[in-house]
């Protein structure tokens, strides 16, 4: 191949990791030929290919001396068409994100446990939602109400692909119940695929190589729990003890190895999640003729599979990893239980369906009810959400405390020789109080019903009318939806208006921080107007540190309106089929079903446009950072790929004194980053400098996952290897991890935090340069200058 590429290990290299929206090797590299030297098309590391040959300068790339790499993850997330069949796992991430948000204070350990075993059943019930939603759309809506005599599905303006189920077994339910489950039986074989095969690809990798070739022997660093027998998810003894150090507590939660390698975990987990959805389909196949003896032991066998995914989902073993060097296996009897569950559900589901499709005798009810009939099994999951939110919202608050009390104390960490003050975390205070984890965990239940409710009313008007239940008219085209239905649809109103309102207060805070920031810069900006408008893009940024205020009035709205319209459901007060309960019930369902059409049109855009991919990437590169702890159908983590890829680069790149790797983290990269310098090997940290800019860790990690990223987590850290981050106002994700250094907060000196103006001062006369905003840190001139601080091992070129 004609021209150059530096394929050499040793020296100097500036390892750079992009952030969120899959940024392109040549973006990261700012070259226009990147080529990769290790890796694959999925993730890989790249450098710069120079067309003219050997390159010469200030900075170039010099085989055995200094390079430039870039390690591309992006593709991870938003490089595959089937991202597009990921919107619909939105309220499984969520679930799965309040996990690692969830306090973990020393004293807590069994509250916590239990906290963790709620979290689990509410996301088997968040897929039981999602299941049921289609379960019912096909099996009721379809199966015995529209393919019913007489119904809109018998008519002659039906479709021809539905219309032979009334035609053919118009007096047989059962075996339209039959052939209609196929449709959510399809779902779970489709959610089933995606997260086994994202397992097999993303997390179920091998263990990174411990000896890289032609370069000395490089281990990463063994587990500090597995060394101290404790278990997952508990904290070692040395921590526990009185008088330990801070940075000892996240090197435990955060620089765990286990907490990247989920195989056996999220096998298990899945098998339950799989068999528990299986389950619900039998059932609403049998439920319906319970009332003789082959539908109700039917009824019974699928709720008894369902009983048992859920005794299984609530033990702490089948979620639980082990570090692989520790020797600790899950028990048999739980391996032998798993396997029980994964053959017995898809048995009792054939022997469900094979029966109703042989004919299942009626009860004395027969067909006459216009509503698919059961045995309360649906009232009961809901009745189960609704106390496992409420145990989870009373011990997170438990913990919480437990945790403030916890943090105030704790004794004053130990201040490395050398460093004049104490280096404070900004945002050190959790978000929400420390129940960020049950707001977002309710945030997930609310996205899941709007996509449960948007499916039943979407089948409904396609099929007929979405009617309410009762009167005496004949049925004729309408299919009905219980009166919970309408009462949630009715919620969607209230929501609107209470984002509305919640804009307008946004706006009149940005309004008043501009107001007060402009006076202050005008005198760097030599007393122009531009300041004014710096002022407003600062303000603009700074909205993000309301986000949990944005999300705490809406989960409230959502909540006190739940509670409200359950309320006057039970006490039955009046129905949703009149007035203004009336219009604000059929305006949602309209709009719910607007939500799945847009959604399909997006799926649809995304499933063919890489750029679209690329945009709503984004959405995954945060939320599916952590992994699968307990939703085994969300996203897949693409850490547990990426960190021991990287880890076992950055032991090839410094395996020996005269090496040294700059870890240069934008965004999203630079919480990888960190994870990535915690997995280090201790001898290996002093060969490693890391520099970040745009920095969620403060902004957006130490506030919602305290546990993991607050005050320890960054001082282990800043105390494992050199550090600096840059930042800017104007950027609305990315800030100081440790202390503000910027002209408003005083302008002091910090040992890792830098600011960088933006937009920078004009000359006289000049226009007001562009504002950078999150990106392009890359051609900050500070950049250039805490990249040459950082490196120490300067060999001659």
């Amino acid at each position: 191949m004609d021209g150059f590429i530096d394929r050499t290990c040793a020296g100097v290299t500036e390892l750079r990791v992009h952030g969120v929206s899959g940024t392109p090797p040549a973006g990261v590299l700012n070259h226009p030929h990147p080529r990769l030297v290790a890796g694959d098309g999925t993730t890989g590391f790249y450098r710069r290919w120079w067309t003219g040959g050997r390159p010469t300068g200030e900075h170039p790339d010099v085989p055995g001396v200094r390079r430039r790499e870039a390690y591309a993850w992006g593709n991870l997330t938003s490089g595959g068409r089937t991202i597009a069949l990921w919107l619909l796992l939105l309220p499984f991430s969520l679930a799965n994100l309040s996990y690692f948000m969830l306090p973990r204070p020393a004293g807590g350990t069994r509250l916590r446990h239990a906290t963790e075993a709620a979290q689990r059943l509410f996301a088997l019930l968040l897929t039981g939602t999602l299941v049921g939603a289609v379960t019912r759309a096909a099996v009721d809506l379809v199966g015995w109400q529209c393919t019913a005599a007489g119904r809109a599905c018998t008519l002659a303006t039906a479709p021809g692909w539905v219309r032979w189920l009334g035609t053919l077994w118009g007096a047989e339910p059962s075996k339209r119940l039959a052939v209609t489950a196929l449709v959510p039986l399809l779902l779970v074989v489709l959610l089933w695929w995606l997260a086994r095969r994202t397992w097999r690809r993303d997390e179920n990798t091998a263990e990174p190589p411990d000896v890289a070739p032609d370069r000395p022997e490089y281990r990463p660093a063994a587990d500090p729990a597995s060394r101290s027998g404790g278990e997952p998810g508990s904290r070692s003894p040395a921590e526990a003890a009185p008088g330990s150090r801070p940075a000892e507590a996240a090197e435990v939660l955060l620089a765990r190895p286990r907490l990247w390698r989920g195989g056996a975990p999220v096998w298990r987990l899945r098998v339950v999640h799989v068999a528990f959805s299986l389950a619900s389909i039998g059932v609403a196949v049998s439920a319906p003729f319970a009332q003789t003896f082959p539908g109700l032991a039917l009824t019974v066998a699928n709720a008894g599979v369902q009983l048992a995914a859920a005794v299984l989902a609530a033990l702490p073993w089948t979620a639980r990893r082990v570090d692989p060097r520790s020797g600790r296996r899950a028990p048999r009897r739980l391996i032998r239980s798993v396997h029980g569950l994964r053959v017995a559900a898809p048995l009792v589901f054939l022997g469900t369906v094979g029966a109703a499709l042989a004919g299942l005798p009626e009860g004395s009810a027969g067909t006459t009810l216009w509503r698919l009939p059961g045995v309360g099994i649906g009232t009961f999951q809901y009745a189960l959400t609704l106390a496992l939110g409420l145990f989870i919202l009373v011990s997170t608050c438990l913990l919480a405390r437990l945790d403030r009390r916890t943090r105030r104390t704790a004794p004053e960490p130990a201040e490395p020789e050398g460093r004049e003050g104490r280096e404070v975390v900004a945002g050190e205070r959790p978000a929400m109080g420390g129940v960020a984890a049950w707001v977002v965990l309710m945030i997930a239940a609310g996205g899941a019903n709007v996509l449960a409710l948007g499916v039943l009313f979407c089948t409904a008007a396609f099929f007929g009318v979405p009617a309410m239940t009762g009167g005496p008219r004949p049925p004729g085209r309408r299919l009905f939806l219980d009166d919970p239905v309408w009462w949630t649809a009715a919620l969607v109103p209230l929501l609107v208006l209470g984002l509305a309102a919640l804009a307008v207060v946004l706006w009149l805070i940005r309004r008043a921080e501009a107001r007060r920031l402009a006076p202050e810069l005008k005198p760097y900006y030599l007393e122009r107007d531009d300041a004014e408008a710096v002022a407003r893009t600062w303000a603009l940024a700074s909205l993000t540190d309301r986000a949990g205020l944005v999300l705490g009035v809406l989960t409230g709205i959502g909540v006190a309106g739940s509670a409200a319209v359950g309320t006057i459901h039970q006490l039955r007060l009046f129905t949703p089929d009149g007035g203004l309960a009336g219009r604000a019930a059929s305006i949602g369902g309209w709009a719910l079903a607007a939500v799945i059409s847009g959604l399909a049109l997006l799926g649809r855009r995304t499933y063919r446009d890489p750029r679209l991919r690329r945009t709503i990437g984004v959405l995954w590169d945060v939320a599916t950072f952590w992994p699968r702890a307990i939703h085994p159908l969300a996203p897949p983590c693409y850490t547990e790929r990426v960190v021991p890829e990287l880890t076992a680069r950055v032991g090839t790149l410094a395996a020996t004194e005269r090496d040294q790797v700059v870890l240069s983290g934008h965004s999203q990269g630079s919480v990888i980053a960190a994870a990535v310098v915690l997995q280090l090997d201790p001898a290996l940290r002093g060969r490693v400098r890391m520099l970040t800019h745009g920095s969620p860790l403060r902004r957006l990690y130490a506030p919602f996952f305290p546990a993991y990223f607050g005050e320890p987590g960054p001082r282990a850290v800043r105390e494992a290897v050199t550090w600096c981050n840059l930042y800017r106002l104007s950027d609305p994700i990315g800030g100081a991890v440790f202390r503000r250094v910027d002209p408003l907060a005083g302008g002091r000196r910090d040992a890792v935090d830098r600011f960088c103006w933006d937009p920078p001062r004009p000359g006289p006369g000049e226009p007001l340069p562009e504002t950078r905003w999150h990106t392009d840190y890359w051609l900050e001139p500070s950049y250039g200058e805490a990249l040459n601080h950082l490196v120490t091992v300067k060999p001659a070129a």
